[in-house]
């Protein structure tokens, strides 16, 4: 049970694995006000970096799931390097359908409502962690623009147009699920250009220690279309944000 190589390659020196720069991630930690000893269920945890850096700079504690063996070696030593080992704790698993054993203030999935089958299922799994009046995190993708064509779409990573919903409609329907959304944070371009450039440098410097490897084709290909891909749909069609939502 682990992510395929080419995610952990590709990623290899993130900290934050979706588009949210470390500062933004600093504001949505500060928005949120979260007192210290808070509790927080991250689903789909990634390298760690919201819970060490909220353990830090906030003094709550928590616990991350995720599949990746290594990224869950990257959080356990990131928590090490900022000193709140003590404060979060990181487990290898599939996040798909883990329920904390006691409930938590903050059931988190930043970015990876797959674990739930999409945001309906989701919001349904975090619930089940928490503890009432608690805050649920969702991290999910949205259009910016209205995508003209099918090769836009495809260009998103998207398999239709109903796959991702504006983001007006995105705040509806979370209202519709019984939610009130009290918070949210967006990525902007920029946020974008960081988070899948940086992938890029990932790519070739991997490349260049491993070019005999049985990935370094299909990721030399990759790292061919990619920036151009990036520009041309990604950065111009696709937001994407963390939402926090209260049950009504």
């Amino acid at each position: 049970m682990d992510l395929p190589r080419h995610f952990t390659i590709r990623e290899s020196g993130h900290r934050i694995h979706n588009p949210l720069t470390s500062a933004k991630l600093a504001t949505l930690g500060a928005a949120l006000g979260l007192p210290a000893g808070a509790t927080i269920l991250d689903l789909a945890s990634g390298s760690g970096e919201m819970l060490c850096t909220w353990a830090r700079d906030h003094g709550v504690t928590g616990t991350g799931v995720d599949i990746s063996t290594v990224f869950v070696a990257k959080a356990t030593a990131r928590a090490t390097e900022l000193g709140v080992a003590d404060k979060v704790t990181f487990v290898h698993d599939d996040a798909t359908g883990h329920v904390a054993d006691t409930p938590v203030d903050v059931a988190a999935c930043i970015g990876a409502t797959w674990i739930g089958g999409g945001v309906d299922g989701t919001v349904e799994l975090l619930r089940k962690s928490l503890r009432p009046g608690g805050l649920l995190l969702v991290g999910e993708p949205y259009w910016r623009r209205e995508p003209p064509d099918d090769a836009t779409v495809a260009g998103c990573h998207a398999t239709s147009r109903d796959d991702f919903r504006s983001l007006p409609d995105l705040l509806t329907h979370l209202g519709e699920l019984g939610c009130d959304v009290v918070e949210m944070v967006l990525a902007d371009q920029d946020s974008w250009d960081r988070y899948a450039a940086a992938q890029w440098l990932n790519i070739r410097r991997w490349l260049d220690t491993n070019p005999d490897d049985e990935l370094a084709d299909e990721l030399r290909a990759e790292l061919a279309t990619e920036p151009a891909r990036h520009a041309r749909y990604q950065r111009e069609y696709l937001g994407w944000g963390v939402f926090a939502l209260m049950n009504r």
